[in-house]
């Protein structure tokens, strides 16, 4: 399963220049398919084959203990133990249990021969020249690569039925139906790729091959500080013809290919050019090595099973490289502090492969190292491969570009920064403790994470600067000039813009808007001397994803979020399930069993054996996970609907109203039956164009049946630039209840739609629903809701913040303008935000109380991206 070889290898570190022939051959090449013959196909097994599964239950079984329950050796000799047990008891044969130990566990899913890619490694040493007082600690070490061969890896992801039908054969150019306009989605609709399948097309030898783009990762991840040093360096592997969704859900289309080394030495001589050097290089020399076996096949056409059952030509091509900034410096051979792309103060100096080569050959290293940011003694892995430049490979990274880096590093420290020069430490501390109160007051909202002590906690993660943005904007207004509200806002409608799904030449030109003003009003930081430059890489690198847009297709397909959540799967739970001691090997072999058992599973699918349950044949759906908040799932269906809501499937019965006159005392509405009967009259008479109030009200049917009332609904509607299911459908649940994890009421506000012809918020209206009910009409069930109306402030969203505005609307007679509606008129929930002003939040009001509390608020169009595109 795992093999080892020790590797004697020549210096790593002469002149700084690395010679993938140099490192030992001692890692036997793949097998390849003889010329002329067929690869084997992913199976020719009956559709009753569960080899090396008895049956379908022993497959559940060790799916279910090992992948999604995860349980340890010895719980599963217990579970096993108490089995056996209970057939004894039954008067069964003890033969009769599927597995007689864990052990037996582990050896079945081992002779699973699907997904089976094993893993070996190389050793390396310093071998370059030794100091005169003798070697350093790190130059006598033997470092330790373990890999699995990439060549066997993408030809499983290609023969995976799973994605079939997500999978783009060639580089395309898509254009809208309506507007003829140019449009940017998965990563086969850049122009990288295009340009890729023109020059392959050029040689008659590789003519008409279906393109393979080789995406790589890799990111250093800790999986636990309180333990000791427990680092590991994943390397990742992908392909660009699945479409991002089904990368983003990884669904076996992003796989660890190997550990990288990373070499420790003394405080003493961590931060020496020389020990540097032999980092960085063996990190290129080490990926050149791992990658070998995928070169052939660069150059020369070969014949692959893919998951539709079709076999192609393929030319395989290195693609680009998810990282983060450290780890683009690393990749480009470059200084820190500068860009990858481009010069951080000329945007007319690309960088190219030939560019640096040339500089390197006509100009010293001290002035490479000064002006063009080069460090001349390294060699970029990619320079030993075709058509591969490492300028033109670096990919967007949203995560610690933008989000991290540009909104969290930057903005946010410098408005503390900010406030500190203006009012000095300690009314700052005052004015910051505020912010961090209206930050904990935002309502609840689904998916939305909440900040109970503001955003004053000491390790942030990607998740808390995402969640941050949501809620940051309105808590800074009355605190700041408005050239910082808006350099937020610029910034915020970036990152939600280079966010879509989809982008089209329309969406470009306003990510290059947004791009203007952020640079336009972020002047107010130098004015006012909380910075002195703007060259900052990351801040920079918004300048470049127009291009890279066009190169590589939408970011959210490219963003180093996609291999950071691999992590927990392929990194930390292993290490979590190992002894800890020597805990990579073990990490390694619990990678290669999930790999064996999620091949099974695709193939018993594709073959039709994995149809409903071991006890039932129809279809029965697992109940979809739930964020902490319990209001989103995730659905991993079929697009069918834009948007629809339905009821709660249980009613609360005695436990709430059950008639209306109850329903009206319990809201404390007096003329609920009025409005009841008004909602009746319309759906009786859908046709009628009166006004109600002309309408007599003895035209109005009266009701007096029983009635169920509801705690929530749930709305369902394409969302695929947020966290979603394969088929970019999101579930949300929308709460209406006297009472919410047994601490307050919630009653969540909606978006009603109330012109379908009208785009936008010209076409809804907010409400906040204060219950969900049903009601029988001749023999027809009618869910419906009471709702409180809002109305919206002028006709367009505020000037400085964005986001539209909304008030409580009053009827005539000054009292609050409630009406009931039908839930199919609701699209989804709606997050609103106080307009707080410049008077300080008191520490007695809670999330809770402002929806109650505020007079004017501001609709949330950065609660997620499917807000941002209906609420902008």
């Amino acid at each position: 399963m795992i093999q080892k070889h020790s590797v004697n290898t020549t210096s790593l570190f002469q002149e700084g220049r690395h010679d993938p022939a140099a490192l030992s051959q001692t890692v036997p090449l793949s097998s390849r398919t003889p010329p002329g013959a067929l690869p084997l196909p992913l199976s020719e097994k009956s559709a009753d084959d569960w080899t090396p599964y008895c049956d379908r239950l022993e497959f559940e079984l060790a799916d279910y203990i090992f992948t999604r329950n995860q349980t340890p050796a010895a719980q599963i000799d217990h579970l096993l133990d108490l089995w056996a047990a209970s057939l004894i008891r039954a008067g069964a044969d003890t033969s009769q249990v599927l597995f007689t130990d864990h052990r037996d566990v582990y050896r079945t899913i081992d002779n699973t021969p699907l997904g089976d890619v094993k893993w070996q490694s190389f050793s390396v040493k310093y071998t370059g020249d030794i100091p005169d007082e003798g070697p350093l600690p790190w130059m006598t070490e033997s470092y330790d690569v373990w890999f699995r061969d990439p060549h066997q890896v993408v030809q499983n992801m290609l023969a995976n039925p799973d994605y079939a039908s997500e999978v783009d054969m060639r580089p395309y150019r898509e254009f809208a139906t309506e507007t003829d306009e140019r449009q940017w989605q998965d990563f086969m609709s850049g122009d990288w790729a295009w340009n890729q399948a023109d020059q392959i097309a050029k040689d008659p030898a590789t003519h008409g091959s279906t393109f393979v783009p080789v995406i790589l990762g890799s990111d250093k991840t800790t999986v636990s500080v309180a333990t000791g040093q427990n680092d590991y360096y994943p390397l990742y592997a992908s392909i660009g013809n699945v479409w991002n969704n089904v990368r983003r859900a990884h669904r076996g289309a992003l796989a660890v290919v190997g550990f990288l080394a990373m070499p420790k030495t003394t405080k003493q001589h961590a931060k020496t050019v020389i020990f540097r050097r032999f980092h960085r290089q063996l990190f290129h020399s080490s990926l050149s090595f791992i990658l070998r076996n995928l070169k052939p096949g660069m150059t020369k056409p070969e014949v692959v099973r893919f998951g539709d059952g079709h076999y192609r030509r393929v030319i395989y091509g290195l693609g680009p490289y998810i990282a983060d900034y450290e780890e683009q410096v690393l990749l480009a051979c470059i200084v820190r502090s500068w860009c990858a792309n481009k010069s951080l103060d000329d945007d007319n100096l690309l960088r190219k492969r030939v560019h640096t080569d040339t500089l390197i050959e006509e100009c010293d290293h001290g002035k490479l190292w000064d002006e063009y940011g080069i460090i001349a003694q390294l060699v970029p892995f990619t320079n030993d491969y075709p058509r591969a430049d490492i300028h033109e490979l670096i990919a967007p990274d949203l995560l610690h570009q933008i989000i991290k880096g540009a909104f969290k590093d930057h903005l946010v420290a410098w408005v503390e920064k900010y406030l500190v020069v203006t009012h000095g430490q300690a009314q700052a501390d005052i004015i910051l403790d505020d912010i961090d109160r209206r930050i904990a007051a935002a309502p609840a909202f689904s998916g939305l994470r909440r900040f109970p002590q503001g955003r004053n906690f000491k390790q942030w993660t990607g998740d808390d600067s995402k969640a941050l943005m949501k809620v940051y904007l309105p808590a800074l207004e009355g605190y700041v000039p408005t050239d910082i509200i808006r350099t937020f806002r610029a910034l915020l409608e970036f990152c939600y813009l280079v966010r879509r799904n989809v982008i089209t030449e329309t969406s470009l030109n306003e990510i290059d808007d947004a791009v203007a003003r952020f640079h336009q009003y972020r002047e107010i930081f130098k004015v006012t001397e909380i910075v002195s430059t703007f060259s900052l890489p990351r801040q920079h690198s918004i300048k470049h994803y127009n291009t890279l847009i066009r190169l590589f297709g939408a970011p959210n397909g490219l963003c180093s979020s996609i291999t950071e959540s691999k992590h927990i799967k392929a990194v930390k739970e292993p290490w979590r399930r190992s002894s800890r001691y020597k805990a990579l090997g073990q990490m390694l072999v619990t990678n290669q069993r999930l790999d064996k058992l999620t091949a099974s599973r695709q193939d018993f699918y594709a073959r039709g054996m994995l149809n409903g349950t071991c006890l039932t044949s129809p279809p029965v759906s697992s109940p979809a996970g739930e964020d902490e908040n319990e209001d989103f799932d995730i659905i991993d269906d079929p697009t069918s609907v834009l948007a629809h809501v339905e009821l709660a499937k249980t009613p609360q019965g005695t436990k709430r109203a059950q008639s209306i006159p109850e329903l009206s005392t319990e809201l404390c509405i007096p003329d609920l039956a009025d409005l009841v009967r008004c909602f009746l009259f319309k759906q009786s008479n859908p046709e009628d164009d009166r006004d109600p109030t002309e309408v007599p009200l003895l035209e109005f049917p009266h009701y007096r049946g029983r009635i169920s009332v509801f705690n929530s609904a749930s709305s369902t509607f394409h969302a695929p630039s947020d966290l979603s299911g394969i088929g970019g459908m999101k579930r949300e649940h929308i709460r209406a209840c006297p009472l919410w994890r047994n601490e307050c009421a919630r009653n969540d506000c909606v978006f009603v739609i109330t012109d379908s012809n009208a785009r936008g918020m010209l076409g809804m209206d907010v409400a906040r629903v204060m219950a969900f009910f049903s009601l029988r009409q001749h023999g027809r069930l009618i869910p419906c809701a009471v709702v409180r109306w809002f109305n919206r402030v002028g006709n367009a969203p505020d000037p400085d913040t964005g986001m539209w505005m909304v008030k409580p609307a009053f009827s005539a007679q000054n009292t609050p303008h409630f009406a009931i509606i039908h839930i199919d008129t609701i699209f989804r929930a709606a997050h609103l935000l106080p307009v707080f002003g410049t008077v300080p939040l008191s520490p007695s009001i809670k999330f809770h109380h402002v929806l109650d509390i505020f007079k004017l608020f501001y609709v949330n169009k950065f609660a997620d991206h499917h807000a941002f595109e209906i609420a902008s």
